[in-house]
């Protein structure tokens, strides 16, 4: 499973490349805004910021909410840095403008997906990565986890090459049972993934390895 960081803040996004595992990062306009990123070109330089510190894909989040404001967007993002990868709402013009860049060798990420039915859609129109966001089903007392084990069996029913990528994670068992249920990429905050280090039981392993050695020397 791919490891992605969904944020836009370089110091985040560095720390987690130092542990050796991230595979991409994940943005929105909100997590823009978080950290006070405004204005067309200096969102572009952030972007462009974010690839100078990472390998693997961006998701750089279009504004427009029709197919032709979708479209120029996306193609002003993709010419950005060969990582972009365009992220589209998934509404009617979105999955069109989904077909459009898929045609044209532009990736894709269909965002703020809720159901199999539009994942499938998804998959149909060419996205590279489909968002289902279990976090937010859960907020509604919705098990999100079943929405990646539906997506998960629609797309392997057709053999779809489209990777489900699990977002709004929220916490380290969100992640293992995106893992456990076939998600290919999680994305979610520095504090999920770095949760996954930690176990009582390896703290006092290694205490009492360090105390045991202090003992013999």
């Amino acid at each position: 499973m791919k490891f992605f960081i969904d944020t836009a803040n370089l110091t985040q996004i560095k720390e987690a490349q130092t542990l050796g595992i991230l595979d991409g990062v994940t943005t929105n306009p909100s997590l823009m805004a978080k950290e006070r990123i405004t204005g067309t070109e200096n969102i572009k330089n952030h972007y462009k910021a974010i690839c100078d510190i990472i390998e693997g894909d961006v998701s750089a989040e279009v504004i427009g909410t029709t197919y032709e404001e979708m479209i120029k967007e996306g193609e002003e993002l993709a010419a950005l840095h060969p990582q972009i990868v365009v992220k589209l709402p998934m509404i009617k013009d979105g999955v069109k403008a989904c077909k459009y860049f898929s045609d044209n060798g532009i990736r894709t990420n269909i965002t703020l997906v809720f159901s199999a039915g539009q994942a499938l859609l998804a998959a149909k129109a060419g996205a590279t990565y489909v968002s289902p966001f279990i976090g937010r089903l859960d907020d509604i007392s919705t098990d999100g986890l079943h929405l990646i084990s539906e997506i998960r069996k629609v797309y392997d029913n057709y053999n779809f090459q489209t990777e489900i990528l699990a977002a709004s994670v929220r916490h380290t068992m969100h992640i293992n049972n995106c893992a456990k249920i076939g998600a290919d990429v999680m994305t979610g905050p520095l504090s999920a993934i770095e949760g996954l280090l930690k176990h009582p039981l390896t703290d006092i392993g290694l205490e009492k390895f360090l105390a045991d050695y202090k003992k013999g020397n």
